[in-house]
């Protein structure tokens, strides 16, 4: 199968024109008027723009549904609407939540993992938010389940999911945090989050392994001149990347186009959506035992806390162009950068042979056309434009 005569982001991000070929659910080869039998199927996308598909690591839930649900059900919804906004893959993310919660949302998502719905986004794996976090820091957590660092805890958790834990996020000033980190790297990627942390804290935590920070600029000590905090840790750091909430509400789009021209390929999107994601606005969602109340498209506990978005990292993108920053790098934000921070940028997150063929085709005002997802040996295109 061909898509045929559309630019798309090469393995280097630079926009070009020319020909995909995918076979078997991968890509097979790229390059201009590629050479091609009479019967073999092909889509026009001249006019049309092909990017990655796009992979969100940090995602609670969507369409009324939430990776705390701890079902299937929950799961295939999620993925069912995420690939309708261009995400192929997916980290179903927990929050601070009790324990049996937890469990069942990891065997949810395992079940979901080992046996794909046919009509959704892919999980990739789980990112786990909490519980291990800062009770001053704790933004929209729930105090009433936050716990130490425990390795062995996490480590019985990480086993129950069949390893398929992506990222762990915690407090790395709390006790027990040198440890953790120390131990936790050695599974997965580790971020820093709902911190409290100084930035000497915040580099001796880059020199025990964390390499991630979860939402930078939230629930953390904001940039001050003589207190960089882990904002400043992180812009100066190169050993990490740093996770960007883009939805123009947890972050001043002027703050975001610093931060990317900083970061660099080191800024990765993410959602850090709600079940109340794609739903009508009002009062009554839960999130982690709490209320949360959505109005013009902000997320807030009662008390007015923050408390993540109904944004899609489709919507960020759009939102990153037209703020300023490149298409190229906002795309590349959206999906070979988390594809790195959860260690699957061999596999996805770039247009380059070998890789899986998950594409998402774009039209002039950067709105989906089409979607085409792997699904083992299958490539699946999905059409949600005119």
């Amino acid at each position: 199968m061909f898509l045929i005569n559309g630019k798309y982001l090469n393995e280097d991000f630079q926009l070009v024109q020319g020909d995909i070929e995918v076979e078997n659910g991968r890509i097979l080869r790229t390059g201009p008027s590629l050479s091609r039998k009479e019967e073999d199927m092909a889509v026009d996308c001249q006019g049309y723009t092909i990017v990655p598909g796009f992979i969100d690591v940090h995602i609670h839930g969507c369409a009324g549904a939430d990776t705390g649900d701890g079902t299937r059900q929950a799961i295939e919804d999620m993925a069912r609407f995420l690939l309708s906004h261009g995400v192929t893959s997916f980290c179903p993310t927990t929050a601070t939540v009790g324990r049996d919660t937890v469990k069942a949302a990891l065997l949810a998502a395992k079940d979901v993992h080992d046996h794909p719905s046919e009509d959704g986004a892919k999980v990739a794996g789980v990112n786990m938010e909490g519980p291990f976090f800062s009770h001053e820091r704790k933004g929209a957590q729930n105090e009433e389940f936050l716990l130490a660092p425990d390795f062995e805890l996490f480590q019985e958790w990480y086993q129950l999911s069949g390893g398929l834990v992506r990222l762990i996020d915690l407090a790395t000033e709390q006790p027990g945090g040198e440890d953790f980190v120390k131990r936790a790297k050695e599974l997965c990627t580790v971020s820093i989050a709902h911190t409290t942390a100084k930035y000497e804290d915040a580099k001796a935590a880059f020199d025990w392994g964390v390499t991630h920070v979860t939402h930078l600029f939230n629930a953390m000590n904001g940039l001050h001149h003589r207190k960089p905090g882990v904002v400043g840790a992180a812009l100066e750091d190169e050993r990490v990347r740093a996770e960007l909430i883009c939805d123009g509400e947890h972050i001043h789009p002027a703050v975001l186009k610093i931060a990317f021209r900083l970061l660099g390929d080191r800024a990765l999107i993410v959602s850090d959506s709600l079940r109340a994601n794609g739903m009508p606005e009002g009062a009554g969602y839960e999130m982690g035992g709490q209320t949360v109340r959505i109005t013009g498209g902000k997320c807030t506990l009662p008390d007015g806390t923050i408390a993540g978005s109904v944004s899609n990292l489709h919507q960020e993108v759009k939102n990153l162009v037209s703020w300023g920053v490149p298409f190229e790098q906002a795309v590349k934000a959206a999906s070979l950068i988390p594809a790195q921070a959860i260690g699957l940028d061999k596999e996805l997150g770039s247009i380059q042979a070998g890789k899986v063929a998950d594409l998402v085709v774009l039209d002039e005002s950067l709105e989906i056309a089409s979607v085409w997802v792997s699904k083992g040996e299958n490539t699946q295109m999905m059409t949600f434009g005119e």
